[in-house]
Order: structure tokens, then sequence, then C-alpha cells
């Protein structure tokens, strides 16, 4: 330390804790709006303060070793309850916090010692100026990015792995920050510059490491996207071609229709042509589309893969209760459920190909039980079908849907679950309806 009296002292410990709070609540996630956060921070600090100048005044040197550990360790506390982040991304912001706060105080001391002859008022300029300039570039350029990267890393992270980086960039910046070192040395500005490049070069890895993960599973997200897409084509493009063969086949029958019914007339048959007639309404009712549901999107949807499967010599069971007005948006909708049947239709290939005896079902059931949507769907599935983390492996679902599945689930507050049940393999779903849209049922 640089010395001075007690109201430098206060002057210090007030910058160095506003530092650190302002640098921590703009790469974390605040609990509370930013005007009960500022006041929370200010009630913590003037308390902090506060006693670290009391225990200043009463014992300079005991204060002048361990206050500022006393201190940050009360910060780390104060500030793992402010943040709504998971705790092990709150510490490892706190660490990259109190790297920060390592540059600014070092930076402060040695530029007063090597510059100024040791004056604390270029010290106390200097950790003012440091400050401004990183909370500055935090905000304007990479805020997004670290708050982005924090969800990247609540996702990828494992707890072994974020404990080991944890500590040693602890370290790296506790040798730093070694208050027993007083002389400012070539060597010791070697080591601590060298510490300050290490230490920073395994923040910018962990950061690039992660944000690259990060990408790499949105890029396989719209790669399943597209692939579900394609797939949705296809079987539009299957219904149209039926659709156009009917009409063919339609125009094709009515041209005898008509050549039966004009020779009726011309005998003057009339209760023949009756009977004629009603044989052909009631033929018609036999190509009459049967309607799944009332909800036109998921209801062509399900058209389609029925088709599919049929042509597969899957066995189709629906039990589906939606009203006409989707309480939750037909994208969504269409995301789970075109998904989970392709999968079921995957896993039911599968099978056929294995055992070309065995008998191959998907049976899909849809309820809306008050603010809730449950679904499940079940299918043949082959008895080496594995789970990983709670989900099938890509291996077993054609790498199609199951992440797309799981994310539109969440947007729901969804719970969900994945099990082989003997070689039956079960998809279920329980989504709840936005409070908006349930208020209107």
């Amino acid at each position: 330390m640089l010395g001075g009296s007690v109201w430098i002292a206060l002057l210090r410990y007030i910058i160095s804790l506003a530092g650190v709070a302002i640098l921590f609540s703009l790469m974390s996630t605040q609990r509370y709006n930013r005007k009960k956060t500022i006041l929370c921070y200010s009630c913590f600090g003037f308390f902090l303060i506060g006693g670290a100048c009391i225990w200043y005044m009463i014992d300079w040197e005991s204060c002048a070793r361990i206050s500022a550990f006393v201190m940050y360790l009360s910060f780390t506390v104060f500030s793992l309850f402010m943040s709504s982040d998971p705790i092990l991304l709150s510490i490892y912001k706190l660490a990259l916090t109190f790297y920060l706060l390592a540059v600014f105080l070092i930076g402060g001391i040695d530029i007063s010692v090597l510059f100024f002859h040791g004056n604390v008022w270029a010290d106390i300029v200097t950790r003012v100026i440091l400050i401004l300039g990183m909370a500055y570039f935090i905000e304007k350029k990479i805020r997004d990015s670290i708050l982005g990267f924090g969800n990247y890393m609540e996702t990828e992270l494992d707890r072994f792995s974020a404990v080991v980086m944890i500590i040693s960039i602890l370290f790296g910046i506790g040798f730093i920050l070694n208050p027993n070192t007083i002389d400012q040395t070539p060597f010791r500005l070697f080591q601590i510059l060298i510490n300050f490049f290490l230490t920073g070069a395994l923040q910018l890895l962990v950061f690039r490491l992660y944000l690259h993960i990060g990408k790499e599973k949105e890029y396989q997200k719209e790669y399943q996207l597209s692939q579900m897409n394609h797939r949705l084509l296809e079987r539009n493009i299957e219904i149209l071609e039926e659709s156009a063969e009917a009409g063919r086949r339609i125009r094709h029958d009515a041209r005898h229709h008509n050549a039966v019914i004009a020779e009726y007339v011309r005998r003057g048959q009339k209760e023949e042509l009756m009977a004629y007639l009603q044989e052909y309404e009631k033929s018609l009712g036999t190509y009459a589309v049967q309607t799944i549901c009332a909800n036109t999107a998921v209801d062509n949807l399900l058209s389609a893969y029925i088709r599919k499967a049929k042509k597969e010599h899957i066995r189709c069971t629906l039990d589906v209760e939606l009203g006409k007005e989707p309480e939750i948006p037909d994208i969504d909708m269409v995301a789970i459920l075109a998904n989970a049947y392709e999968n079921a239709i995957y896993g039911c290939m599968e099978v056929q190909k294995q055992q070309s005896g065995r008998e191959c079902f998907i049976h899909l059931s849809i309820k809306k039980k008050r603010n809730k949507i449950v679904i499940c769907c079940s299918n043949t599935c082959t008895m080496e079908t594995e789970l990983r983390n709670g989900k099938p492996k890509p291996e077993f679902t054609g790498g199609i849907g199951v992440m797309s599945i799981t994310k539109t689930a969440d947007k729901y507050d969804g719970k969900y679950d994945f099990k082989n049940n003997n070689g039956i393999f079960v998809v279920r779903l329980i989504l709840t309806i936005p409070s908006s849209d349930f208020a209107h049922l």
C-alpha cells in the first residue's frame, strides 16, 4: 500500500468496491431491477466500508494485511445473492471481475510508484480511469457476448472443469495481489506482467472455447430445423401427388358414371337410376378424408405422416383432442409432433430391417387438461436403443429433432422424458399453455 490518512483509505475502499460492483453487474444477470440493485449495493457498501475504516483506525497493520480479503469475500457472498445466474456461472464471472480488480489495483499502484513517486492521488485517479475504461468497453463492446457466452457455458460446462478453471484463475489473481510483496523491483514487475498475461489468456481461451461450442450447437439446431422442413416438404409433396392422382381418377370415373346415368335416363328407368345414385353416394363416403382433430395444421401434419407410416406397413393409432384455436402456436406444435413422428417412423423402420416378422406400431396421444397439453408418443424400437443424459442417442433417431423437441418444450415450461420400455420407445411431454392464451379458453 502507498499509505495515507484514513480518508484516503476510505476513498480507496469506495472506489475499489464501486468498481467491482459496476463491473460485476455489467457482466451478470441481476436478480432485481436496476434501481433496487443500486440501492442494495449502496447499502451493502456503506456498512462494509464503514467497518473497514473503523478497522483501519484501530489496527492499521492487520487491516493492511487482510482487510482486502475480508472485504472481497463479503462482496462475493453478497454478489452471489444478488445474481440470478447459476452458482458456477456467477463464480466464474466473479473470478473475471476480480481479475479486472487486480488490473486496476496493481495498475494504479505501479503507475503511481513508477511515474509519480508514490503519489496517492495518482493511484486514485488511475484506478478511476481504468474502472471507467473497463466499464465502457464491457458495456459497448462485449456485454452481449459475455451474456451469450454465459448461456453457452451454463449448458455445456461440467462442474469439475468449472471448479478447476475458477481455482486456476483465483490462484493467479492471489499471486498478483500478494500483500506481502511491497518492493516494486523489475523482476517483481515482470512476474506480475507474466501472471496478468497467463491469467488473461486463460480467460480468453475459455471464452473462445465455449463461445465456439455454443455457436456450433446453434448451427446444429438450424441444421436439424432445415432437415425437419425438408421432411415436411416431402410430406406435402406426397399429399399433392396423391391429390392429383385422386383428381385424375375422379375425372376418369366421372365419365363412366355420366354415361351410365345418361343410359338410365334414355331408357326411362327412374327407379334403377335412383338406386344407382344412392349406391354411388355411399361409395363416395368411403373416400371421404378422415379428420383427426379440429386444428388444421396438426390435422394435415398427422395425416401426411400416417400415410407415410402406412406405406412402411406400420400400424398407427391416434387419440388426439385439440381444439380449432391453437392454445400453443401451430409452428411449435408442428415442431414437436413432426420430429416425434419422424423419429417414431425411423425407429420402426430400423426394427423392420433387423426383425422382418415383428409387427411395428405408432401410438400418439394428445390431451388437454386445464392449462396443460399432454403429448405421449410410443412406437416399436430396437432393444438396443440407448439414452444419454435422459435423451436418445442420435444414431437411434436418425439424428433428427430431439433437441428441437426439448427446446420447444422448454419455451412452455415443459417437462419431458424419453425411455425404452423393453422395445417400446416412449416420449412424454407436458406443456404449459401461456396464460394469455389460457385466459381465453
